[in-house]
């Protein structure tokens, strides 16, 4: 799930702008949920919704899910998140917080239920994020994950990202992306267009994992409501 760094840069603006406290809610749809590279959706389309809440001191909690597709009874994730993001001065901002990740439908879906810490630092228009997990997708596996974006803004309402990201089990007896490989690299390039209320994010994605070796292609249009 890789929607959590849009709510920290509206508890950033939020901040600025002496806000009290808000509340919002994201509704998406994309041709793939894909999570660093990967099909959650075996390359089908999903529905995604959030609601937020945040607060002019850097506080933020929220719930988003969308549907997915692993091949089994497993048809839902739903994530719980809430972090503290602040501003170091007018160029550098910090977000620190947790999310946990829940799956639902089968009787065991619960199974891969794991919880990850992140931190996230945002220097200009680059991005250098870090996350977590003591048990990784249930497996009792330590993993963690490294990210860097950079954005290059066009105007107001065009940007493209440059990203890659590097996840690696902590312990390869019990958790490998791949037979014999416990860490995979994920490259992205994507161009974000807001446009009468509307957000589109046309993203290519690739891995060097040999499964999903495949260039995807994902176009994502969201919705911002704030209340």
């Amino acid at each position: 799930m890789n929607y959590i760094g849009k709510i920290s840069t509206l508890v950033l603006l939020s901040a600025s702008s002496c806000a009290l406290a808000d509340v919002s809610s994201t509704v998406s749809i994309t041709n793939d949920y894909l999570f660093n590279g990967i099909t959650q959706t075996d390359e089908d389309p999903a529905l995604q919704a959030s609601l937020d809440w945040w607060n002019d001191t850097g506080w933020y909690v929220g719930a988003w899910g969308s549907n997915v597709d692993f091949g089994d009874d497993t048809d839902i994730e739903v994530d719980f998140y809430g972090g503290y993001a602040f501003e170091l001065n007018s160029e550098m901002s910090v977000d620190l917080g947790f999310a946990h990740y829940t799956y639902h439908g089968g009787d065991d879906s619960s199974d891969i239920n794991y919880t990850e810490i992140y931190s996230k630092f945002t220097l200009s228009n680059a991005e250098l994020n870090f996350w977590y997990s003591p048990d990784f997708a249930g497996s009792d596996a330590g993993h963690f994950i490294a990210m860097f974006n950079y954005n290059f803004p066009v105007s107001d309402e065009l940007s493209f990202v440059l990203g890659i990201d590097y996840s690696k089990s902590l312990d390869d007896d019990k958790f490998e992306w791949q037979a014999g490989k416990d860490n995979y690299v994920h490259y992205q390039a994507a161009a974000n267009y807001a446009w009468s209320g509307f957000d589109f994010t046309l993203g290519v994605h690739q891995t060097n994992l040999d499964a999903y070796d495949d260039t995807s292609v994902q176009l994502m249009v969201s919705r911002t409501f704030e209340f």
